[in-house]
């Protein structure tokens, strides 16, 4: 799940990568063209509420391609964004 909001004051928005807590097991990290597609910056950590999530802030008004990273090198997409070629596409 993928919740966007917007930063108070800036031309920023929050974007929140949320999945349940073992659907995949292990680590999994979202990597795409706001973090230079590296594996490992930014993390989902486990919440409370029995799911894991990372929150990045972009600009507005612009587009990210993404996906996420599992382990052993398990490449796997949101299912309830716009597809670009073969990653999401997120539109801020």
């Amino acid at each position: 799940m993928i919740r966007r909001s917007k930063v108070a004051k800036t031309n920023d928005v929050k974007i929140t990568f949320s999945l349940p807590q073992e659907q995949p097991a292990g680590p999994v990290s979202v990597v795409g063209d706001f973090n230079d597609w590296r594996p490992g910056e930014h993390v989902l950590a486990k919440r409370a509420n029995g799911t894991r999530s990372i929150a990045i802030t972009v600009p507005a008004g612009a587009k990210y391609r993404f996906r996420y990273l599992g382990e052993n090198g398990l490449w796997f997409d949101e299912p309830e964004v716009e597809r670009d070629g073969d990653a999401g596409l997120l539109v801020t």
